[in-house]
């Protein structure tokens, strides 16, 4: 290929992806080029870089990265744009299909069109409740699930001053910890945020997701995301919020969550099924961004 690097830019939600075709092209090494992609005034820009590659586990594999190089086990916002992404490029024109990601298989499946949107439904398995599997500290030593427990924090550093918060927190494949909060739209979702996330009970980090319940089938969210900030959207991260919220009883089986980029459906049976997520995903453009000096190509 030439010294041009090809990419697709696409959202789910809004959350904002670059897709890399490493099946198609062959590609520089990742980690140090992420930050460069996504970066929103020098680069192409983007809460993620997601790359196709072949599995020997599942039908195809796909890596994402934040902006800070960081891998990411897995991205569910992601994932419905990199099953488009496969439909659109003829790499499978499957209904269903198996992804590999560093959580494991993922399927999603072609939903159909809504208001000229292309949807997406995804089995996002079942939730992980257990302290020592999410990971966290909270909780105590019981199995789970971590639910409205006190996570202590700095002098001064909590909400209106307060020197600890009150939280959820479950897995998607991902951590998530949920606040509950009266007025999602003030938030302190740039302060608090990055708290959570390096907090000593979460050693791995966490995204962080502020929730107000508006009725038994509505939640407004905004996250904070590990590694990038605050998004538009975050579809695992609304998995962990309906999911916590349906077992503290304030919601019911199935909920859409708002976020500030759209809308997801959420869907989860019963405590032994399987968590359903239905949302958006779409193409935004694609083009072709010049490779700098050191950024060689695998292989």
């Amino acid at each position: 290929m030439s010294s041009g690097l090809p990419f697709t830019k696409m959202h789910g939600a809004g959350n904002d992806f670059v897709v890399l075709d490493g099946i198609r092209d062959d590609l520089p090494p990742i980690e140090p080029l992420a930050e460069r992609l996504l970066d929103r005034n020098f680069g192409i820009g983007g809460d993620q870089l997601l790359v196709v590659r072949t599995s020997r586990a599942a039908d195809f594999r796909m890596e994402a990265f934040n902006r800070d190089g960081s891998q990411v086990e897995m991205c569910a916002n992601g994932i419905r744009a990199f099953y488009k992404y496969l439909r659109d490029a003829g790499h499978s024109q499957a209904d269903e299909l198996g992804v590999e990601t560093l959580s494991g298989v993922v399927r999603p499946r072609w939903a159909g069109e809504q208001g000229g949107q292309a949807m997406v439904r995804v089995d996002m398995a079942q939730p992980i409740l257990e302290a020592q599997k999410i990971p966290t500290t909270l909780g105590g030593a019981g199995g789970g699930p971590v639910l409205d427990v006190t996570l202590a924090l700095p002098a001064g550093s909590g909400p209106g001053g307060a020197s600890e918060v009150t939280l959820s927190s479950a897995s998607m494949g991902n951590p998530h910890a949920v606040i509950v909060v009266d007025d999602v739209d003030r938030a302190p979702v740039e302060s608090l945020g990055p708290i959570v996330e390096h907090h000593d009970a979460f050693p791995n980090r966490v995204n962080v997701e502020f929730i107000q319940i508006e009725s038994r089938g509505a939640i407004k969210q905004r996250t904070w995301e590990r590694g990038t900030g605050e998004t538009l959207a975050c579809g695992s991260g609304a998995c962990a919020v309906a999911v916590t919220s349906m077992l503290r009883g304030v919601v019911d089986r199935e909920v859409r969550i708002e976020l500030r980029g759209g809308t997801l459906l959420i869907e989860w049976a019963d405590d032994d099924a399987h968590v359903f997520m239905t949302g958006p995903a779409a193409t935004v453009f694609e083009g072709t961004i010049p490779l700098l000096a050191g950024e060689a190509l695998e292989g």
